[in-house]
C-alpha cells in the first residue's frame, strides 16, 4: 500500500462526487454553492474502508433543499459511506469558533464541485479566525489532546494501538498540522510528512488483512501485517509500528512545549527580537525552554558536552533542542573509556532528573545521540514485553524505572548505582535466555565502560541478576522460615545491597503498573527486607547504613599564623595551594563560632564547589583547611569577601539553585565517633550546603570538626563531625536541636539512630 494507492482511492471518490453533484444541480456553473471534502477526506487519506466526509456549504439566500437529497442519494448508491451535512456559510463559521474538533476538520476542507469562490472564501476565513483566536483557543485543544492521550494510551506503548486516536497516531499529526497553521509554533515538516505517510501505509494494510475499517491492531494481526509491510515477522512489525509511534509523540510534545513556552509569553508589538539566551553551563543556555548551544561552545573539543546539555535539560524539565543533540551527536567526541567521574556524574545527573528525564531521553534516542552514550540500548529500543501486565515497551520501561528511582535515592548510599542499575535491569530481555542472567554481564560491561570500579561494577552486576529476588521470595516463600532468609542473604551479600535492591524492586514495580506494587506486596517486601537486613546486621555487626569517614588527621598540623592576623585575631589570612583537580585553601583567622559558617559562605556566593573540610584550633587561632574545585582562586579575593561577610557588609543571602525535588535528610549517627557526633546530611548537589550547615551550627554555637564530602550524581551526602566549643561530643538533646536546626536550614526530614 502506498501513497499512490491512496490518491487513486481519493481521485475515484472526487470522481463519484463531482458526478453526483452535476446530476443534482441543475446549473452547470452554480453561484453561492459548493461541495468540500473535510477531514482525511480533505488531505486525501483514504484508507480502504474510510468514509467520505463530505460538506454542502451555501450562501444564506441559497436554496439548497432539493440539491442536497438528489446529491446524496447517487453517493449512498454507490456503496460507499458517507458522512455527509449541509450548511450556510455563516453556520460553518460559527460551528468552527465554537468547536475545535469541526474547525480541525475545516481546516483540510478541499473543494470538489460547484463555485470555487465560496470554498475559497470560506478557506481564507477559517483560517485568519484560527490564527486570530489562535492563543485563546490552543489551552482548550491541548486539553483534549491530554484526554484522548489518557484515554487511549500510546501508540508506542499499549497492547493494542490505535492508529489513529493513540497518543502518537494519525490524529496527532492533523493537531500538529493545526498548529502550524496558527503561526506560532513550527514542527520539523520533512520528519512530520515521512511519519505520517508511513502511518498511513500502516492504517491501509491493516483495514486490508482485517477486512473492515479498524484503526486498532489487535494481537493476532500482527503477523499479517508484518507480511503486508514486508517486514520479517510480527515483532518487527510491532517495533516499526511503535517507532512511528514514539516518533509522532516526541514531535507532538515538543512542540506543545513550544506552544507553552509562545503562551508564557506575552505578544510583542513591533519587531520581533530572537529569543532571550539564558547562560547555564560551559558552552549552553536556555532560550524559550529549550536548552541550546551558546557562542563559545565547541562541541569538537568537549566530548562531555552531549551529557552536560543533556543533564541540564532533564533538571530543568526543559526541551533539550533536537537541532542541538543532533549537532552535538555528529561533532562530539565519544567520551574516552572508560568515563572520567565527570562524565559518569553527569549520566547520573540525567538519570535521576525525574520527569524531565523522559522527553530528554526520547530525543536523545531520535536524534541517533543515545547511540554514542550507550550503543548498547539498541537491544531494548521498541522491545515489546512479553507479559501483557507491562504497559510499556522495554526500553521505555526502563526510563520509568529510573524516574521512580530518582525519588527512592534518600534511601541508599549509592543512588548513582541505583539509578545504573535501574537503566539496565531489563537490559537483557529479548533473548531466549532468562534476562536476568542475559543481562548481568552486559550491565557489567557498560559500568566498567562508565568509569566505575571493580567493587562498583560488581554491585551493579549482582543488582541486575537479582533484581526480581525479593518479590519472588517475598510472594512465593514463607518469609518467617529461616532457609527464606539464609537464601537471601546469601545472594544479596550485605546491607548496602540489600537496601539498593529494596528500592530498585519498587522502582522496577512501580514503572510496570499500577498492580504490580500493590500495599499487599509493599508490605511483604518490606518485611522480607528487615528480616534479611537484621540477618546482615548480625553477621556484620554493621548499624550504620553508610561507611561514615573519621576526621581526616593527615591535613591537621601547625600552619603559619601570619603577621597581620597575630596583630588582630580579627582578621582573615587566606592561602591558596594546587592540590589534584583543584585548589587547597587554607583560612587562618582568631578563633569564634561563626568562622567556618563564613568560610562557606565565601565559597557558595563564588559559585566555588567543595570537596572536603578540616578544621581545629591552633591555640587562639581557628584553622580550616578547604579542598575545592576550582583550579586558582584568587586568595585576595576570597579574603576580601571573607571579612566583608564576617564584619556584615556582605550577605550572602540564599544562593540561587535549581528546583529540588526531594526533601533533604539529617541523621545523627551517635555510634560513628567517640569525640565527636555526626551528623549525615543527604540533599541535593548545589551551592551553598556547608554554609547553610554550618551557618545553623554555628547559631547554635556548635563547632564543626570536619566535613567530609561527597556526591553521587545529583546527590551529596555530607558527613559533618561536631562538638561542643570547649567539650566533645553533644549530649543527645542538643544533637537533636542540631539535627533539627539543620533540617530547617535545608528543609527537610530527621532521622535519630541509637
Amino acid at each position: 500500500m502506498t501513497a499512490a494507492e491512496r490518491r487513486q482511492r481519493t481521485d475515484a471518490a472526487d470522481a463519484l462526487c463531482a458526478v453526483a453533484f452535476a446530476a443534482a444541480v441543475s446549473d452547470p456553473d452554480p453561484t453561492g454553492l459548493a461541495l468540500l471534502a473535510v477531514g482525511g477526506y480533505g488531505r486525501g487519506e483514504l484508507a480502504p474502508f474510510s468514509d467520505l466526509d463530505v460538506v454542502l456549504i451555501h450562501e444564506e439566500d441559497v436554496e439548497v433543499g432539493e440539491v442536497a437529497s438528489r446529491l446524496w442519494y447517487p453517493l449512498w448508491d454507490s456503496g460507499a459511506t458517507v458522512d455527509h451535512s449541509v450548511r450556510a456559510m455563516s453556520q460553518v463559521t460559527a460551528a468552527a469558533e465554537n468547536d475545535h474538533r469541526v474547525a480541525l476538520g475545516l481546516l483540510d476542507a478541499r473543494h470538489l464541485a460547484g463555485d470555487p469562490s465560496l470554498t475559497l472564501r470560506l478557506r481564507t476565513t477559517l483560517l485568519a479566525g484560527w490564527r486570530r483566536d489562535a492563543r485563546r483557543r490552543l489551552p482548550e485543544l491541548r486539553e483534549s489532546v491530554a484526554r484522548r492521550g489518557r484515554r487511549t494510551g500510546e501508540l508506542a506503548q499499549v497492547s493494542v494501538p490505535d492508529l489513529k486516536e493513540s497518543a502518537g497516531g494519525l490524529r496527532d499529526a492533523t493537531v500538529l498540522n493545526a498548529l502550524v497553521a496558527t503561526w506560532l509554533v513550527d514542527v520539523p515538516h520533512t520528519d512530520l510528512e515521512r511519519c505520517r505517510s508511513r502511518l498511513l501505509d500502516v492504517q491501509d494494510v491493516l483495514q486490508d488483512v482485517a477486512g473492515r475499517g479498524t484503526d486498532r491492531i489487535s494481537p493476532e494481526l500482527w503477523e499479517d501485517v508484518a507480511a503486508g509491510l514486508s517486514l520479517a515477522d510480527a515483532e518487527a512489525a510491532q517495533r516499526h509500528v511503535r517507532g512511528l509511534g514514539r516518533r509522532m509523540a516526541h514531535l507532538s510534545r515538543l512542540t506543545w512545549r513550544r506552544v507553552d513556552a509562545v503562551l508564557a509569553t506575552p505578544p510583542r508589538a513591533g519587531s520581533q527580537r530572537g529569543p532571550v539566551l539564558q547562560p547555564l553551563a560551559h558552552g549552553l543556555a536556555l532560550a524559550s525552554g529549550e536548552v541550546v548551544l551558546d557562542r563559545r561552545a565547541e562541541p569538537g573539543r568537549d566530548p562531555l558536552l552531549l551529557l552536560r546539555a543533556a543533564a541540564e535539560a532533564a533538571e530543568r524539565d526543559a526541551v533539550l533542542a533536537p537541532a542541538t543533540a543532533a549537532r552535538l551527536a555528529r561533532e562530539c567526541p565519544a567520551p574516552q573509556e572508560p568515563w572520567t567521574a565527570e562524565a559518569r556524574n553527569l549520566m547520573v545527573r540525567l538519570l535521576s532528573a525525574g520527569q524531565g528525564l523522559l522527553g530528554v531521553w526520547e530525543t536523545l534516542d531520535e536524534t541517533s545521540a543515545l547511540d554514542r552514550l550507550l550503543p548498547q540500548w539498541d537491544r531494548v529500543r521498541l522491545l515489546p514485553h512479553a507479559s501483557p501486565v507491562h504497559r510499556f515497551t522495554v526500553d521505555r520501561h526502563l526510563v520509568e524505572t529510573c524516574i521512580e528511582a530518582s525519588a527512592l535515592i534518600r534511601r541508599v548510599s549509592r543512588p548513582d548505582v541505583l539509578l545504573v542499575a535501574a537503566l539496565l535491569h531489563d537490559i537483557g530481555k529479548g533473548g531466549l535466555l532468562d534476562h536476568s542472567i542475559a543481562g548481568e554481564p552486559v550491565a557489567a560491561d557498560v559500568a566498567r565502560r562508565m568509569g566505575f570500579t571493580g567493587t562498583e561494577v560488581d554491585l551493579v552486576r549482582r543488582l541486575v541478576r537479582h533484581h526480581l529476588l525479593l518479590t519472588e521470595v517475598a510472594t512465593t516463600r514463607d518469609i518467617e522460615d529461616p532457609a527464606t532468609v539464609a537464601l537471601v542473604v546469601d545472594r544479596v551479600v550485605d546491607v548496602e545491597t540489600l537496601d539498593l535492591l529494596a528500592a530498585l524492586t519498587e522502582a522496577d514495580a512501580r514503572a510496570t503498573a499500577a498492580a504490580a506494587w500493590t500495599s499487599w506486596r509493599a508490605g511483604l517486601v518490606g518485611h522480607l527486607v528487615r528480616r534479611v537486613r537484621a540477618a546482615l546486621t548480625d553477621l556484620s555487626g554493621a548499624t550504620s547504613p553508610i561507611a561514615v569517614a573519621p576526621p581526616d588527621k593527615s591535613v591537621e598540623m601547625e600552619v603559619e599564623v601570619r603577621e597581620r592576623v597575630r596583630l588582630d585575631p580579627g582578621r582573615v589570612d587566606v592561602t591558596v595551594e594546587p592540590s589534584t583537580g583543584g585548589s587547597r585553601v587554607t583560612v587562618v583567622s582568631g578563633d569564634r563560632v561563626g568562622l567556618l559558617a563564613a568560610a562557606a559562605a565565601t565559597f557558595a556566593v563564588r559559585r566555588i564547589s567543595i570537596r572536603a573540610a578540616r578544621a581545629w584550633t591552633q591555640g587562639e587561632y581557628a584553622v580550616s583547611v578547604w579542598e575545592v574545585d576550582d583550579p586558582g582562586p584568587d586568595p585576595a579575593l576570597l579574603r576580601q569577601q571573607l571579612e566583608a561577610i564576617l564584619e556584615g557588609r556582605l550577605d550572602p543571602g540564599r544562593i540561587p539553585t535549581r528546583r529540588q525535588r526531594l526533601a533533604p535528610s539529617v541523621a545523627v549517627r551517635h555510634d560513628a565517633s567517640w569525640q565527636a557526633t555526626v551528623l549525615e546530611v543527604r540533599v541535593q548537589d548545589r551551592p551553598g550546603v556547608v554554609h547553610l550547615v554550618c551557618e545553623a551550627l554555628a547559631a547554635l554555637e556548635v563547632t564543626v570538626r570536619s566535613a567530609h564530602l561527597a556526591t553521587f550524581g545529583p546527590q551529596a551526602v555530607d558527613v559533618f563531625y561536631v562538638q561542643e566549643p570547649a567539650a566533645g561530643a553533644l549530649g543527645e538533646e542538643r544533637a537533636a536541636a542540631a539535627a533539627h536546626a539543620v533540617r530547617r536550614a535545608l528543609g527537610g526530614t530527621v532521622t535519630l539512630d541509637a
